[in-house]
């Protein structure tokens, strides 16, 4: 077999320059980032880079990983929940890749078995297909508290029978999320869930903390929304909250859009939190990027009504609600999550991009092919300027320009 230099094959070799790097890592100024076709090659000094390279002046900025959200419902006008099938899957993606996130977890909530299983089956053609920015699912329930159930369904909401954990346990190879109330599960199943590859993450859930501390000992390694849907830090009973605070090798999603979660709030949580313990999610729903035209700069539509379960919720003062004023999900995607986490919180810049694409890659066992700018990861990036909106993004090295 020849190994004769291909000059097609050097086409492939892209550097990227003028931008600084924040790798998850470290920050780097004066920096340019190899690709090599669909990976990371290499992070070289400009003098370095091969001649057989094209470079791409970005023109300023910073060059960061693709944002990764864990926690997404619906976008560009459409819900998983509604229409689980590729198409929803492709304009969900898309819409959200305009605001940087290069991976995401199409998250059904609370529904029936049929539709859960056609979520399953969807996601699994979309990962044989390579449809660009889908890394796996979330399943958001059924099987939650009652009392802590937010906007899902009441009708589909149950501990598992033999059916529920026989769907679950088929997920086993694939990416996955999974929900669920610690007190309404008991512990065998979540640790042969967790042992069969599945992370398992406690939400809308009405647990104690030693409940809560039983669910982390059976398998549990992830929190969904802190703060939200669960039961509260007290003085006599930490609850939900308290045990997810206090345990350093639990992580954590947290929705930063100023209406699910007190400012203060996020600030103590990420104080008390373990490093890299604590992430951004969206828990977005169809209003983000439903339109080019009228879309406010955090990327949904003050119109962008949508319909949940047959309700309407509507879109108020960048919150989703239903009639009697209940949250169902958020209009926020990630770049105004990582903007929110410093101008709001005032977390420093590179940790709020590690909460939008390391973290989240480290919870979901993806870190050794995304999450980082390093050799041999997905060239999966985004640009942002100086006010941190997204000028590109790269998924598997290809371009889209926001």
């Amino acid at each position: 077999m020849s190994h004769a230099h291909s000059p097609a094959a050097d086409r492939t070799l892209k550097a990227l320059v003028n931008a600084t790097l924040h790798t998850g890592d470290s920050v780097l100024a004066g920096a340019a980032l190899l690709i090599d076709g669909p990976a990371i090659a290499a992070i070289v000094a400009p003098e370095a880079i091969p001649p057989e390279a094209t470079v791409m002046d970005l023109g300023g900025g910073i060059l960061a990983p693709g944002f990764i959200d864990l926690q997404v419902n619906g976008g560009g006008g459409a819900l998983f929940n509604d229409t689980p099938d590729l198409p929803t899957l492709r304009r969900i993606a898309a819409a959200h890749r305009r605001f940087g996130t290069t991976g995401l977890l199409p998250t059904l909530i609370t529904d029936s078995a049929e539709t859960r299983a056609a979520a399953v089956a969807t996601v699994r053609a979309a990962l044989a297909e390579g449809v660009p920015g889908v890394l796996g699912i979330h399943l958001e329930g059924p099987h939650i508290a009652p009392e802590r159930r937010g906007v899902h369904d009441a009708r589909f909401i149950a501990p598992p029978d033999a059916n529920d954990l026989a769907l679950l346990g088929g997920l086993s190879g694939l990416p996955a999320l999974v929900t669920l109330a610690p007190e309404t599960v008991p512990p065998e199943p979540i640790r042969r869930l967790a042992a069969a590859g599945l992370r398992i993450a406690a939400g809308h859930s009405a647990a104690t903390w030693a409940q809560a501390k039983a669910g982390f000992a059976a398998g549990i390694t992830g929190v969904t929304h802190l703060f939200n849907a669960m039961s509260p830090l007290g003085s006599r009973e930490p609850g939900m909250v308290g045990a997810a605070l206090e345990d350093d090798t639990v992580w954590c999603g947290i929705i930063v859009d100023g209406h699910h979660v007190h400012d203060a709030s996020v600030r103590l949580a990420w104080k008390a939190k373990a490093p890299g313990r604590l992430f951004l999610v969206t828990d977005a729903m169809p209003p983000v990027g439903a339109t080019e035209s009228g879309a406010t700069e955090s990327g949904a539509t003050e119109s962008g009504g949508f319909q949940l379960y047959g309700e309407d919720i509507r879109v108020e003062d960048g919150r989703c609600v239903t009639a009697d004023g209940t949250l169902a999900g958020s209009a926020l995607d990630m770049a105004t999550a990582v903007r929110n986490a410093v101008e709001r919180v005032g977390i420093p810049l590179d940790e709020a991009l590690r909460m939008a694409s390391a973290y989240p890659a480290d919870f979901m066992g993806m870190a050794a092919r995304r999450g980082r700018l390093r050799p041999g990861l997905a060239a999966d990036l985004v640009h942002l300027d100086e006010r941190l909106r997204v000028r590109a993004t790269w998924i598997s090295g290809k371009m889209a320009v926001s």
